[in-house]
């Protein structure tokens, strides 16, 4: 299907902003733009840009902040270490990011994706920076684009993509360095590809995705992958704040002396200036739209026309439906966010009470191979190995007891180590009981402690051995051979 050209008026709702009348995709050249929000931005992309590539740097309990140890399965997150075991605990760190998200669309519409997605901060506050500075305003970039091939073409557009491939290994190098740590893919890098070539192979595929992404995917991302725009529809409601254009004040549309000569024409000077600026070129009068990422670049835009023509700002601006159309204060007090409050409330206490009851340590209890157990005339005997795994950030010492009960039964060459962060050791232990206090299905217990918390484990282990032990006697040599002839005897005369 062919789609119509977008009159003057406004475009076609059936189309997509960023598609010409073939369906072909347009190449989004947005205007600058200043004003309140627009002077906010860099600092807050600053502070963004700050944490993500400062965060494998920081150090915290001789750990990096954040660590995916994927090879070791460990993980270190805050001064907090998890292994494999713990894995489990990404469910709530999931839900709790997916819950956040869901919470922010339903007060605060797109606010996520306009401020704070990766993909707004580096595109717009890095990459898109960068094109403005070598090639110039929007308007000037399109007829670069546009035009034959010059030597002013060349050389910008060289200096362009060598700054934006030198951004995207840098990127791909700090994202690597949440998994490898700063120091191991410092090393990595001084060997060379040759040595490391899954880790180089790794660079190479993320560097090439960020360059593809930040130079001509871009808002592409938003509109056609990313599953939490096409959510909005369903997250939002009349009274979520989210960018709106008064169109109660604003229609119908006319030119500045229009509405000297006729006071029902509205504040809208029509003059496309909210669409030049936005990074999807959609046009904000139509209502909210699938592409908008509330970046509030158009209520600058509008802001600045209205300031030039005297009339009030706050035509376009943040506010929600409910308050364009009737005037409502923004209200907090509905169905779906008393919801959210409820399942949040929930969500954030059971993950607090999880992670707060999380072992600082892991102990099992192994089996050594070969008899499971040795039965002598007196006593049974069960040989196993204990294994403790220090998960605390530090060195720790950890006793390893038997219980009260079976002080005198329990033989352990070495109740006390000290083991580093994420170490193991594996200690060996003996039961040894006597024949008529052992029960078929009985366990022994074993206390490990760990002494900087003074949190302990008690493992309990079954005790293996016959289901009837029966105590064996020796008798006399003359006895025996007279009841086992007698028995003999007694045998041939029945058969």
């Amino acid at each position: 299907m062919i789609l119509e050209k977008p009159d003057k008026s406004g475009p076609n709702l059936d189309s997509v902003s960023v598609l010409d009348e073939h369906g072909s995709r347009k190449y989004v050249y947005p205007a600058d733009v200043k004003g309140r929000w627009s002077r906010v931005k860099p600092w807050v992309y600053t502070v963004l840009i700050a944490i993500y590539a400062a965060l494998p740097f920081v150090h915290i309990g001789g750990h990096p902040a954040v660590h995916i140890d994927l090879p070791n399965r460990h993980f270190y997150l805050f001064g907090a270490t998890y292994n494999s075991q713990d894995f489990y605990l990404a469910f709530f760190v999931v839900a709790g990011i997916g819950f956040s998200l869901i919470v922010i669309a339903a007060l605060w519409g797109r606010l996520w994706c306009g401020w704070a997605c990766p993909q707004t901060v580096f595109l717009d506050g890095v990459f898109r920076r960068i094109e403005r500075w070598i090639e110039g305003p929007a308007a000037k970039r399109r007829r670069l684009a546009d035009g034959p091939l010059t030597l002013e073409k060349l050389w910008k557009g060289t200096l362009k993509h060598a700054i934006y491939l030198a951004l995207s290994v840098t990127i791909a190098h700090v994202f690597l360095a949440y998994f490898t740590s700063v120091e191991t893919l410092a090393a990595m890098i001084e060997d060379g590809p040759s040595g490391h070539m899954g880790t180089f192979m790794w660079a190479a595929i993320f560097t090439a995705i960020i360059y593809g992404n930040f130079w001509w995917f871009r808002e592409q991302l938003c509109i056609v992958i990313c599953p939490y725009g096409r959510l909005q529809s369903v997250l939002q409601d009349r009274d979520t704040i989210n960018v709106q254009y008064d169109h109660v004040r604003g229609e119908p549309r006319g030119k500045v002396r229009a509405k000297e000569e006729d006071p029902s024409v509205g504040d809208c000077i029509d003059c496309g200036r909210c669409i030049a600026v936005c990074p999807t070129q959609i046009d904000i009068r139509s209502g909210p739209q699938l592409e908008c990422i509330g970046c509030a670049y158009c209520i600058d835009a509008c802001d600045d026309m209205m300031a030039k023509v005297g009339r009030p700002p706050g035509l376009i601006r943040y506010d929600s439906l409910a308050g364009v159309e009737e005037g409502q204060r923004r209200s907090y007090k509905r169905p779906r966010v008393i919801a959210y409050a409820v399942v949040g409330i929930i969500l954030f206490t059971v993950a607090g009470i999880v992670m707060s009851k999380n072992d600082t340590f892991e102990t099992n209890m192994i089996r050594v191979q070969g008899a499971p157990y040795q039965l002598t005339e007196t006593t049974i005997e069960n040989t196993f190995r204990i294994h403790v795994v220090n998960k605390r950030n530090g060195l720790t010492t950890f006793t390893v007891k038997p219980s009260a009960e079976f002080a005198d039964d329990i033989f352990i060459p070495q109740s006390e180590v000290e083991l580093k962060t994420f170490e193991g050791r594996e200690i060996p232990v003996v039961v040894k009981l006597p024949l008529d206090r052992y029960k078929h299905g009985m366990k022994v217990h074993i206390i490990v402690t760990d002494t900087t918390s003074g949190e302990s484990e008690d493992v309990g282990v079954e005790v293996l051995g016959p289901r009837r032990p029966v105590r064996k006697h020796k008798k006399p040599a003359h006895d025996g051979d007279e009841h086992g002839g007698e028995h003999e005897r007694h045998g041939e005369e029945t058969r």
